[in-house]
């Protein structure tokens, strides 16, 4: 069951409050602060690499990344013939990284229908604060749903304010490997290119997915050192695009993307500044844009007063 809705001076841990769901053997633990899901499990096993819940998301587990996904370079762009100038939250590469929601605490909603009465689903807003840099004003809302066929989420941003606003959308969910290391595993990834970047992981170009780079059939961990983005994906015959991890165990780790986003992050954590947490998962991100959009407007949403922004996505354990 899901808990009570925490009020504002309800003590919690640093990860933030702690919501519940759960379904039959699944079990999804989803935190206000960021909307994080810190863990998501099927019977015991792990479809998501969890973190502690009095620790801060190591490596932006679990995340939704909005207004904007990804990296802006030198956290400056131009909208509308007005520069806009962003905190730099990522200072090593001079970028403003992930948008502004991951570390905000959001509002677990009130429960609206039999799904989160029963403890299965969820439903967490934000109103983003208009800033300097981000003058607009978003309401988002995301829905975590557990279904006979494993972790749905839909996420809606609507702009409430007068003017259009730039926006793009992203989550950052790490695979589990299961009971073994990363390099006992296998991965495959539904995209035929790759987005190339300059020494500060900003885009350049694309390039056929060939080589390492190409993971439309299934490959080996070992030596596989990632942190890319990939477009033009394949799709099943339900228009779903899939990051796949299959552990020691046999077990597949899987996330799946709608016609509602077409781009995929992959990253294996081999650089992260938080060393404990390297190569302990696969990053399977799948975004609205690549990187650095709002300065390219590559696949930008230009979102118009009173407008919304629907994506979908879910994740299983195969």
């Amino acid at each position: 069951m899901s808990t009570a809705k925490p009020s504002s001076t309800t003590p919690a841990p640093l990860s933030g409050h702690q919501i519940r769901i759960a379904l039959d053997d699944q079990e999804a633990v989803v935190t206000d602060v960021g909307a994080k899901v810190r863990r998501y499990a099927v019977d015991g096993r792990d479809v998501f690499t969890p973190f502690d819940e009095d620790q801060p998301a190591p490596a932006g587990h679990g995340a939704v990344l909005a207004p904007w996904p990804n990296r802006i370079r030198d956290g400056r762009y131009t909208w509308d013939g007005v520069e806009r100038q962003l905190d730099l939250s990522e200072p090593e590469r001079g970028t403003a990284l992930h948008g502004l929601a991951m570390w905000q605490r959001w509002t677990v909603l009130p429960e609206v229908d039999a799904a989160h009465r029963d403890g299965q689903a969820v439903t967490l807003e934000l109103r983003l604060a208009p800033s300097g840099g981000y003058p607009f004003d978003l309401l988002l809302r995301v829905t975590y749903r557990l279904t006979a066929t494993g972790l749905h989420v839909q996420t809606v941003a609507t702009n409430l304010g007068a003017a259009a606003a730039p926006y793009g959308v992203g989550f950052h969910p790490w695979l589990s490997p299961g009971p073994g290391t990363l390099d006992e595993c296998t991965m495959s990834l539904d995209a035929r290119t790759r987005v190339t970047v300059d020494d500060r992981l900003l885009p350049t170009g694309t390039e056929p997915a060939a080589g390492p780079y190409d993971l439309r059939e299934t490959r080996s961990m070992v030596g596989l050192d990632l942190d890319d983005a990939f477009v033009d994906v394949l799709r099943d015959e339900q228009g779903l695009s899939w990051v796949r991890l299959t552990g020691s165990d046999g077990r597949t780790a899987a996330i799946w993307m709608d016609e509602s986003m077409d781009t995929w992050q992959v990253c294996s954590g081999d650089h992260l500044s938080a060393v404990e947490v390297r190569r302990t998962g696969l990053a399977a991100e799948p975004m609205s844009c690549v990187a650095d959009a709002f300065r390219t407007g590559d696949r930008l949403v230009r979102l118009e007063p009173g407008a919304s922004h629907e994506v979908t996505w879910g994740a299983t354990l195969l």
